[in-house]
């Protein structure tokens, strides 16, 4: 009867002491998500021309695919960059769309806007994000640009990967088909159409995939005015072809989440955007 006893204590140890070794070792391994239930959908830093934030993003191991001006004063010029790290996370089915950042040179207010690599890539990557990557591109951005401070626009960390602006509204993965077929055949289509002239960029993820930067309608893209030119860098508009598809995120899905503070109200002073936004990328498609 000891023996059994004993062995019951035994074990009943080794099992404490097993929890407790797990519990210590998931306390000392790095966070998973942010410690805050909010996270900015933007880092705001200090001012810098078009030129110098080149040069700080090639310095800082990233590639800059274009800079596009949003305005026609040109107060206002969206620039699209990547890396390694960033390509090789949306090399994935419905992930292509998180290949980017955007950064907003604003001459306006004097600062420059970054998309929040942790809030983007939540929202794009869903269960494919991996928080502490997230945070050495961030990381990266800070020593590039100095402190940036996060923006009143801000969402719920939990809710980013099934964010939707309300019920009836889609989800990140009800994107738009464009158009369906070969991928190479889809590719010249948005190349050659207009000549070229709204192809504003064309960035190859991998064999299967590649996301192109599109210009919209003169009188679509103005919306911006409208809601807000702060967050401007939403332009150019992105096209996914893989899978024999040409694809894009639902515009009452992509204007959503990068105007989080969006009210009904002024959602609704631009309700004939989105499906003009489906009208213009469908257009070199036909």
């Amino acid at each position: 009867m000891r023996k059994v006893l004993a062995l019951i204590v035994a074990t009943l140890v080794l099992s404490f002491s097993g929890c407790s070794s797990k519990e210590a070792t998931a306390s000392e391994g790095a966070p998973t998500k942010p410690a805050e239930e909010k996270v900015s959908t933007y880092l705001i830093g200090a001012y810098a021309d078009v030129d110098t934030v080149k040069t700080k993003l090639a310095e800082a191991g990233f590639e800059v695919v274009t800079a596009y001006k949003v305005d026609k004063k040109g107060e206002y010029t969206s620039i699209v960059f990547t890396n390694d790290t960033l390509k090789a996370a949306a090399d994935k089915s419905d992930r292509g769309f998180a290949a980017i950042l955007r950064l907003l040179v604003n001459n306006e207010k004097k600062e420059i806007s970054i998309t929040n690599p942790v809030y983007f890539g939540k929202a794009f990557l869903q269960d494919d994000f991996d928080y502490q990557t997230a945070l050495k591109i961030e990381k990266s951005l800070t020593d590039a640009f100095g402190e940036l401070k996060p923006s009143e626009d801000k969402w719920d960390y939990e809710g980013l990967a099934s964010y939707h602006f309300m019920m009836g509204m889609p989800y990140y993965e009800e994107n738009t088909i464009l158009a369906e077929g070969d991928n190479a055949e889809l590719l010249e289509k948005a190349k050659s159409y207009k000549k070229g002239k709204n192809l504003i960029f064309e960035l190859k993820i991998s064999d299967e995939r590649t996301l192109l930067g599109y210009a919209l309608g003169r009188k679509t893209s103005k919306f911006v005015k409208k809601i807000g030119y702060q967050n401007a860098q939403v332009l150019p508009y992105t096209i996914l072809i893989e899978e024999g598809k040409a694809k894009m995120l639902a515009p009452k899905y992509y204007i959503a989440v990068s105007y989080p503070q969006l009210t009904m109200g002024e959602f609704m002073t631009i309700a004939s955007v989105p499906g003009a936004i489906e009208k213009d990328l469908a257009k070199p498609f036909k």
